[in-house]
């Protein structure tokens, strides 16, 4: 995704809404010294697994999820009956989304979106983090789609890592399409300390199934009781704080 007037990195990668019409890779994002990040779109275009359905557990209120690709998570919360809406630049993803049986549409995070301010929850997962390559400009405009106290759940990277780059999105490792846009890799540590300078509260942090999660509340919220932390009569993963 992309930040306020510039274009939208994801909607002009023809290979990115193949994959998510296929469901399959490979895929990759690749950064200018020639690293390549793979991207797991078939995790993404599949069902949601028992890690995805641990965090959306720990979801409250209606929820907004951001760059929701393919929509495996609105689809699953959709099927529980909740009240949720996906966001995405690809029209690929929303369309699939649609079609798997969410509800979602074609915007930039940046950009105006449905409810601001009344969010109980939003989802930054698979990565999403990265959107705009600033976490921090990114966490600022998540407080401002939440209501007050809401909740706020990222997926970090497994690696203790804060890397802000250029990529591009090949094929196979290969071809480029598209212009870079800037992209952002941040592990737990990192995330906490920015959270933190902006005011943010910690309200869970676990890792389950190689993945790694943060559970954030709005700032200048009081500590409540949470649904963040797992129902226990319904978790199916033992979660453990990361190292």
């Amino acid at each position: 995704m992309s930040t306020a007037g510039a274009p939208p990195a994801w909607a002009a990668c023809d290979p990115y809404a193949a994959a998510l019409r296929s469901g399959r890779g490979p895929l990759f994002l690749r950064r200018a010294d020639g690293r390549l990040l793979p991207l797991e779109v078939e995790r993404w275009c599949a069902d949601a697994d028992a890690v995805d359905r641990a965090v959306l557990a720990r979801c409250e209120g209606v929820v907004l999820d951001v760059g929701c690709g393919p929509g495996r998570l609105v689809a699953e919360l959709a099927a529980q009956g909740r009240t949720v809406l996906g966001v995405d630049v690809s029209g690929a993803a929303v369309a699939r989304t649609i079609t798997v049986g969410g509800q979602a549409l074609r915007r930039s995070v940046f950009g105006p979106l449905p409810g601001e301010g009344r969010w109980g929850t939003v989802l930054l997962m698979d990565g999403n983090i990265g959107i705009g390559g600033d976490p921090g400009a990114l966490l600022h405009r998540m407080a401002q789609l939440l209501r007050p106290g809401g909740l706020l759940m990222t997926e970090t990277d497994p690696a203790d890592i804060d890397e802000r780059t250029e990529v591009r999105v090949v094929r196979h490792g290969r071809d480029t399409v598209g212009e870079p846009f800037p992209w952002a890799r941040i592990g737990t540590p990192a995330l906490l300390r920015i959270a933190d300078r902006a005011g943010w509260r910690t309200a869970a942090q676990w890792a389950a199934g190689g993945r790694r999660f943060v559970a954030l509340r709005t700032p200048g919220t009081r500590s409540t009781s949470s649904s963040a932390e797992p129902p226990k009569s319904t978790a199916v993963i033992s979660s453990q704080r990361p190292r």
